[in-house]
């Protein structure tokens, strides 16, 4: 996230989330209105970030994500204000999934007596950074090791002639976001535990697997320069006036991103058939979208699941 605002506003929200969880086990209405309140400081979060992602991460995908976020999070909590209790598993959903992603996004390095506690996404990006460093020597490339801005070890250092490409790992990179959505909506559900950890089983290796090729392909191509195709029109598009970029757009903000949206598609259908009470988030996404209630449990056969 781009700054202290952002960090604030995402600590306010998710604790709101977590507040109306608890609230809702003692008193339904209570935990209704308080969760509604989150869902309003929820669009404000995405609200602040909409700059950030459209202009200076340049990302289209998730720049229209962002954008979209705002009138669904509002839409979300006029629904759940209004009766629709089955928007509370998503509620919780979204407190849980801020509870394993905000410590990584935002506790520094602290000292704790006299011993140095590493700041989590520091660790995180590192330990990224060496397995993507691993399977790119791998495949017979050898680019240096640097630090990157944030005083990491996790830059990758490629030449092209005499100019420097760096490529740094960042928390975007670890796949950490995609692991927190399917840890919060399987913790969100009401499940025997043993189907809640094989859905675990299914979701969190094989997202951190595709994600450590997605970043050694992104590392590859750009340090390489393999993707130097429609180079004008790339970076009109981007806004950008650096032809070394063109690569990087190409792997990273098209190829990957779209190929990621297909493979959370795919693993939401492999975690549905081992946690199909999953199925009430997704019944609820298409409502907002289509407005008309959908019977997914019946329709995918998953009926009377123990």
């Amino acid at each position: 996230m781009p700054g202290l605002l952002s960090d604030v506003l995402a600590w306010v929200a998710i604790g709101t989330f977590v507040a109306g969880a608890v609230a809702n086990g003692r008193d339904r209405e209570l935990g209704r209105r308080v969760m509604t309140a989150a869902w309003v400081l929820f669009a404000l979060f995405w609200l602040q970030l909409i700059p950030h992602f459209t202009l200076v991460h340049k990302s289209y995908i998730e720049g229209l994500l962002t954008i979209a976020a705002v009138p669904a999070s509002l839409y979300t909590g006029w629904l759940l204000y209004n009766g629709r209790d089955t928007l509370f598993v998503l509620s919780r959903a979204v407190a849980a999934m801020g509870v394993v992603y905000l410590p990584f996004e935002t506790i520094p390095a602290f000292t704790l007596f006299g011993a140095t506690v590493p700041a989590p996404r520091g660790v995180l990006m590192e330990t990224v950074a060496a397995q993507t460093r691993f399977l790119t020597e791998l495949l017979g490339y050898s680019p240096q090791m640097i630090l990157g801005d944030q005083g990491y070890l996790n830059t990758f250092l490629w030449m092209q002639g005499s100019h420097r490409i760096e490529i740094s790992v960042v928390l975007a990179c670890t796949g950490l976001g995609s692991i927190a959505i399917f840890v919060g909506l399987i913790a969100a559900v009401e499940a025997p535990m043993r189907r809640k950890l094989r859905g675990l089983a299914i979701a969190v290796p094989i997202i951190y697997a595709l994600n450590l090729l997605r970043t050694t392909f992104i590392s590859i191509s750009v340090g390489n320069q393999y993707f130097q195709l429609f180079v004008d029109e790339i970076l009109f598009l981007f806004g950008s006036s650096d032809p070394y970029m063109v690569s990087f757009f190409i792997s990273d903000r098209i190829i990957s991103q779209a190929l990621a949206v297909v493979a959370l598609v795919g693993i939401t259908y492999l975690v549905v058939h081992e946690v199909p009470e999953l199925l009430t988030v997704i019944e609820d996404v298409l409502y907002m979208v289509t407005g008309e209630e959908y019977d997914l449990k019946s329709e995918l056969g998953l009926d009377g699941r123990a």
